[in-house]
């Protein structure tokens, strides 16, 4: 994957439907996608901070999946559903890396300040440096 100022970032998945509705509860949907990848970013197109998660991912080789919430069918759920996972608001972006949940803006910039969140995305093979 390359890096882009504009247009998508690394892989988006698809929804799952069943003709207009998107079945199964949406914390479970979260912790499927989330141990599908080795990186996914629950992200809202329009946030600055979710944009910044995805170009220090993408600046540092990672190759995230990024689930767009105001793209999907049962996104207004889904944010509700990380609201009470993590306990705050607001809530977006969300990192999971290797299906384990790292956080918020705050506490994944806090571990790849400290030099926590390289040894995790090795770990999580998500780096190939």
């Amino acid at each position: 994957m390359h890096c882009q100022t504009t247009g998508s970032w690394g892989y988006y998945m698809p929804t799952t439907r069943t003709s207009t509705v998107v079945v199964g509860d949406p914390l479970e949907r979260i912790e499927r996608l989330a141990s599908e990848k080795a990186v996914v970013i629950f992200s809202v197109s329009s946030c600055c901070m979710c944009h910044a998660i995805k170009r220090l991912f993408c600046g540092m080789g990672v190759n995230p999946t990024v689930i767009e919430l105001d793209e999907e069918p049962r996104g207004r759920d889904m944010v509700k559903a990380l609201i009470r996972l993590l306990g705050t608001s607001p809530v977006v972006p969300v990192v999971f890396i290797g299906g384990k949940l790292v956080g918020a803006m705050d506490t994944v910039m806090a571990s790849h300040i400290n030099g926590t969140l390289v040894p995790l995305l090795n770990q999580a093979v998500a780096l190939w440096l």
